[in-house]
């Protein structure tokens, strides 16, 4: 078996962060937590303790484009907190493209029998999960049988 570094994926919003993690085997991502955000200082040092308290050797950001792919200002802000993530953690930050992903969150839970109108928490981890396994898959080339 060949497990592979621990990534963290991060759907960052003005509210919430979700958080995703990495399998060993660096093939499927799960929703970890969410973090509620405070202020930049805080935020910065919840996610660096979660990389940390996981292994992590990445992060995953979700980038969110506009839906004709140009950068507006959430990007920027996303880009933003990376710079400064990767400051904190001195670890390795990747931008994966985010556009629907909360909306496929939404499907996947609402699918599963989840309400999501008051639990946004549980939204927001499982876009991070869905940005993060957007990434594994393009990531990971694939078996050869």
């Amino acid at each position: 078996m060949n497990l592979r570094p621990r990534i963290l994926g991060l759907d960052v919003g003005n509210k919430r962060i979700g958080v995703a993690i990495s399998d060993p085997l660096g093939i499927a991502a799960a929703g970890l937590e969410t973090i509620q955000r405070t202020n930049t200082q805080a935020d910065l040092e919840q996610v660096a303790a979660i990389a940390e308290r996981h292994g992590a050797k990445q992060i995953v950001i979700g980038l969110p484009l506009n839906m004709d792919g140009t950068s507006g200002e959430q990007a920027e802000k996303a880009r933003a907190f990376g710079r400064k993530l990767a400051q904190a953690t001195g670890l390795s930050i990747v931008y994966e493209d985010e556009r629907l992903s909360t909306i496929s969150a939404i499907k996947t839970l609402t699918i599963q029998g989840v309400k999501t109108g008051h639990n946004k928490g549980l939204v927001d981890r499982q876009a991070a999960a869905i940005i993060l396994q957007k990434f594994l898959e393009r990531a990971t080339p694939p078996s050869s049988a």
